[in-house]
């Protein structure tokens, strides 16, 4: 059978096949129209259709990462493949910004993302540990030593920390002192390590928590963690964690230290990617509830501290 179909009212019906290449007044609006084969009509039809689908899909946006609920998270190479954070590439390039990423920083095959969720979630008691490693390291030493007398209820939770940094390899040599109630540590040197210690473990511990965030509720999501930013004018800066999660920016400078002298610069990086302050953080440990509300208040940047960014984060992307 062939098949006549009016352009104009959309009059459609099927006659038989001696009448193709003929042309016949619609009986509905008059308009002419002709008569074509049903398979070659359908075929331009098909064309039509595969044509506008394929234009639609390069209108979408590049499609992120979806939490899989069979990715272990803290264990895993998916987060250095481009795939996963060509969306943030492309975010970046719509405003002429180039990226450098490093891939090491998306490894989660170490240990570095381990200890650095545990310290970070246990921060209060454990930064008697780390903050001693890291005032040793800058003196150039590498024997320490912790005095536990007066940590009676956290001393079993600092020495478990302590057992696991030998375990993982973050201190060359682990000794407990059981007579003394001390621990006795030989530190590391390797640049990993003490950069770990010098302020690159919050990094990670935001990385994981965001990363756990997003695959606790299937979010749609790219990272990157340490990667640099070269603008159009040759300016270039180390960002610390960029997320795009459901399409929404997510900035995040980290500082285990001091992070006043850097309140302005980044204030400024805020104006010039064009991100809203309530998706623009300053994570700063150990800020207290007034220091956060008044930063945020005083400059163009949400502070939060280690305990809270993620609470603000989920209000951004869960109803």
């Amino acid at each position: 059978m062939a098949i006549v179909r009016c352009s104009k009212c959309g009059y459609l019906r099927e006659v038989p096949d001696q009448h193709i290449g003929k042309k016949v007044t619609c009986p509905v609006c008059k308009q002419t129209m002709s008569i074509f084969n049903t398979v070659f009509f359908v075929k331009n039809i098909l064309k039509q259709y595969f044509n506008v689908k394929k234009e639609l899909n390069a209108l979408q946006p590049t499609p992120s990462v979806v939490s899989n609920s069979e990715l272990d998270i803290f264990n895993t190479t998916t987060m250095t493949e481009k795939k996963q954070y060509q969306p943030i590439l492309t975010w970046f390039k719509k405003k002429n910004i180039q990226l450098n990423i490093d891939k090491k920083a998306l490894d989660t095959t170490g240990f570095f993302d381990e200890i650095a969720v545990k310290l970070g979630e246990n921060y209060v008691t454990l930064r008697m540990v780390t903050d001693k490693i890291k005032y040793i390291q800058k003196k150039g030493y590498t024997h320490m030593t912790l005095n536990l007398s007066n940590y009676d209820k956290e001393s079993d939770f600092i020495k478990e920390f302590c057992e696991e940094l030998y375990e993982y390899a973050f201190v060359a040599r682990y000794f407990f002192n059981k007579k003394k109630n001390s621990i006795h540590l030989d530190l590391q040197t390797a640049s990993p390590i003490v950069n770990f210690f010098n302020g690159e473990w919050l990094e990670w511990f935001a990385f994981m928590e965001i990363l756990a965030l997003c695959h606790k509720y299937e979010l749609d999501f790219s990272g990157l963690r340490s990667f640099k930013v070269h603008f159009p004018n040759k300016d270039t800066n180390e960002l610390d964690i960029f997320f795009l999660i459901n399409e929404i920016p997510i900035f995040i400078e980290c500082k285990s230290g001091e992070f006043r002298p850097f309140i302005d610069k980044y204030a400024k990086m805020r104006k010039r990617l064009k991100i809203d302050t309530q998706n623009f953080f300053m994570l700063v440990v150990d800020l207290t509830d007034e220091q956060m509300q008044n930063l945020t208040r005083m400059f163009d940047i949400t502070f939060v501290n280690e305990k809270t960014f993620v609470k603000q984060i989920s209000k951004l992307l869960i109803p």
